[in-house]
Protein backbone atom coordinates (compact mmCIF):
# COMPACT_ATOMS: atom_id res chain seq x y z
CA UNK A 1 0.00 0.00 0.00
CA UNK A 2 1.37 3.43 -0.73
CA UNK A 3 2.48 5.73 1.78
CA UNK A 4 -0.95 8.06 1.61
CA UNK A 5 -2.87 5.13 2.57
CA UNK A 6 -4.92 4.73 -0.66
CA UNK A 7 -4.41 2.17 -2.61
CA UNK A 8 -3.08 2.37 -6.37
CA UNK A 9 -5.41 1.21 -9.07
CA UNK A 10 -3.51 0.44 -12.66
CA UNK A 11 -5.42 1.28 -15.65
CA UNK A 12 -4.85 -1.76 -18.24
CA UNK A 13 -3.89 -1.30 -21.60
CA UNK A 14 -4.94 -2.66 -24.75
CA UNK A 15 -3.36 -2.31 -28.32
CA UNK A 16 -5.83 -1.89 -31.28
CA UNK A 17 -5.77 -1.75 -35.14
CA UNK A 18 -7.93 0.30 -37.08
CA UNK A 19 -10.18 -1.69 -39.85
CA UNK A 20 -11.69 0.90 -41.51
CA UNK A 21 -11.89 4.53 -42.82
CA UNK A 22 -13.99 6.24 -40.66
CA UNK A 23 -11.65 8.29 -38.79
CA UNK A 24 -9.27 9.72 -41.55
CA UNK A 25 -7.44 11.92 -42.04
CA UNK A 26 -6.57 11.72 -38.30
CA UNK A 27 -6.13 7.61 -38.48
CA UNK A 28 -5.64 5.15 -41.03
CA UNK A 29 -6.83 1.44 -41.65
CA UNK A 30 -4.00 -0.51 -40.51
CA UNK A 31 -2.63 1.81 -37.92
CA UNK A 32 -1.88 0.21 -34.05
CA UNK A 33 -2.95 2.35 -31.27
CA UNK A 34 -2.46 1.82 -27.69
CA UNK A 35 -5.50 2.40 -25.22
CA UNK A 36 -5.48 2.98 -21.38
CA UNK A 37 -8.91 2.60 -19.06
CA UNK A 38 -9.91 4.07 -16.62
CA UNK A 39 -9.51 8.23 -17.39
CA UNK A 40 -12.48 10.07 -17.91
CA UNK A 41 -13.70 10.98 -21.20
CA UNK A 42 -13.64 14.57 -22.49
CA UNK A 43 -15.05 15.69 -25.72
CA UNK A 44 -12.56 15.47 -28.59
CA UNK A 45 -10.37 12.90 -27.48
CA UNK A 46 -10.28 9.63 -29.66
CA UNK A 47 -11.70 6.26 -27.31
CA UNK A 48 -12.05 2.89 -28.37
CA UNK A 49 -15.13 1.32 -27.08
CA UNK A 50 -17.11 -1.89 -27.74
CA UNK A 51 -19.80 -0.79 -30.37
CA UNK A 52 -23.16 -2.25 -29.15
CA UNK A 53 -24.78 -5.27 -29.69
CA UNK A 54 -21.81 -6.67 -31.50
CA UNK A 55 -18.63 -8.19 -30.25
CA UNK A 56 -16.93 -5.58 -31.88
CA UNK A 57 -14.81 -2.79 -30.69
CA UNK A 58 -14.71 1.04 -32.25
CA UNK A 59 -12.68 3.57 -32.69
CA UNK A 60 -14.05 7.03 -32.46
CA UNK A 61 -13.71 10.70 -31.36
CA UNK A 62 -15.98 11.91 -28.15
CA UNK A 63 -18.53 13.99 -29.00
CA UNK A 64 -20.57 14.68 -25.66
CA UNK A 65 -20.13 13.54 -22.38
CA UNK A 66 -23.06 12.98 -20.11
CA UNK A 67 -22.72 11.39 -16.94
CA UNK A 68 -21.06 8.28 -17.29
CA UNK A 69 -21.90 7.86 -20.70
CA UNK A 70 -20.61 9.20 -24.20
CA UNK A 71 -21.48 9.90 -27.72
CA UNK A 72 -18.96 8.59 -30.37
CA UNK A 73 -18.46 10.28 -33.80
CA UNK A 74 -16.72 9.26 -36.74
CA UNK A 75 -13.85 12.16 -38.82
CA UNK A 76 -15.23 10.76 -41.37
CA UNK A 77 -19.28 10.23 -41.42
CA UNK A 78 -20.05 9.17 -45.13
CA UNK A 79 -20.58 5.26 -44.21
CA UNK A 80 -19.60 5.14 -40.78
CA UNK A 81 -21.20 3.24 -37.77
CA UNK A 82 -20.88 5.55 -34.54
CA UNK A 83 -23.64 7.14 -31.91
CA UNK A 84 -25.67 8.18 -34.52
CA UNK A 85 -26.39 4.62 -34.98
CA UNK A 86 -25.80 2.54 -31.63
CA UNK A 87 -26.33 5.81 -29.17
CA UNK A 88 -24.33 6.44 -25.94
CA UNK A 89 -21.27 3.92 -24.48
CA UNK A 90 -20.07 3.78 -21.27
CA UNK A 91 -16.76 5.53 -20.24
CA UNK A 92 -15.84 3.13 -17.95
CA UNK A 93 -15.47 0.52 -20.97
CA UNK A 94 -13.99 2.47 -23.02
CA UNK A 95 -9.99 3.00 -23.47
CA UNK A 96 -8.03 6.37 -24.28
CA UNK A 97 -6.12 6.42 -26.96
CA UNK A 98 -2.50 7.46 -25.80
CA UNK A 99 0.01 6.33 -28.83
CA UNK A 100 -0.56 6.43 -32.44
CA UNK A 101 1.61 3.96 -34.33
CA UNK A 102 2.59 5.39 -37.46
CA UNK A 103 1.72 3.17 -40.62
CA UNK A 104 5.10 2.76 -41.72
CA UNK A 105 5.99 0.88 -38.05
CA UNK A 106 3.22 -1.69 -38.78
Amino acid sequence: MPAHGRSRRLAPVRRFVVADVSMEPALRAGQGLIGLRGFPARVGQIRCAPQPGTDRWVVKRVTRVVGDQMDLGSDNPKNAVDSRHFGSVPVSRSYLVILRVPLRLM
